[in-house]
């Protein structure tokens, strides 16, 4: 943009008098300092909106960092066995595993009479 404004200034100046020249010249300066100023304003506004996204990432992040730690403590190690192979050939979970998993999980932590009761 500045290559527009030089060339427009050397073609202003071998057609006009000297002191239009100037004249010019100072309008050009002003053209392109409120151009300059509105990038910059613009780039500001996108570095705030860019920080705040950042911001949002790194607490789900950590959300999620949080989530994948007490998923592995709760995993039995034949889970996560399971869950490294289906990483390894990069086949997603299937549903059935996962509600597999949920009900595992969920075993333990129900009294022993509710197992022990007679089977239909």
């Amino acid at each position: 943009m500045k290559v527009f404004f030089l060339e427009l200034e050397q073609h202003l100046k071998k057609s006009s008098s000297g002191a239009s020249v100037v004249a010019i010249d100072n309008k050009i300066e002003q053209a392109m300092d409120l151009v300059k100023s509105h990038l910059m304003y613009a780039v500001r506004e996108e570095v705030e909106v860019l920080k705040e996204q950042i911001k949002e990432l790194i607490e789900k992040n950590s959300q999620l960092e949080q989530e994948n730690t007490l998923l592995k403590t709760l995993a039995s190690p034949e889970q996560l066995a399971q869950f490294q192979a289906q990483l390894q050939t990069g086949s997603p979970p299937s549903s059935s595993q996962s509600q597999g998993t949920t009900t595992q999980q969920q075993q333990p932590a129900q009294p022993a009479s509710q197992g022990s009761g007679p089977s239909a």
